[in-house]
């Protein structure tokens, strides 16, 4: 399954050209595409969908969504170790997305 998970905006800053974000998914740390939201600033959550932000969203909203995601379990689904036999980008395992984020190159497209 693939997510649009909530995030908290750490760090901005430009890469070739491309706005790109680290973002804390509730302890797990992402590079993250701003294109869509070249506004948003650190400190501020976004709804995050392969990589990419794609909506602004207020900090209780965005809490209370990452504690049903992790109660759920999902959080592990997505963001878990991808070596372990069954974490859905694991080939052998449940199957699922293609990796989290794009690359440098996705995002400047």
């Amino acid at each position: 399954m693939c997510l649009a998970v909530p995030g908290r905006v750490l760090d901005v800053e430009d890469r070739d050209g491309t706005r790109m974000a680290t973002v804390d998914f509730g302890g797990v740390v992402k590079e993250v595409c701003l294109e869509y939201l070249p506004d948003l600033r650190v400190g501020e959550y976004a709804v995050v969908h392969v990589g990419f932000a794609l909506q602004r969203l207020d900090e209780e909203s965005a809490r209370r969504t990452l504690e049903l995601f992790e109660n759920l379990g999902l959080l592990q689904e997505e963001f878990g170790d991808p070596d372990d036999p069954d974490h859905p980008d694991d080939p052998g395992g449940a199957g699922g997305s293609e990796g989290f984020g794009p690359s440098r190159e996705e995002a400047r497209r």
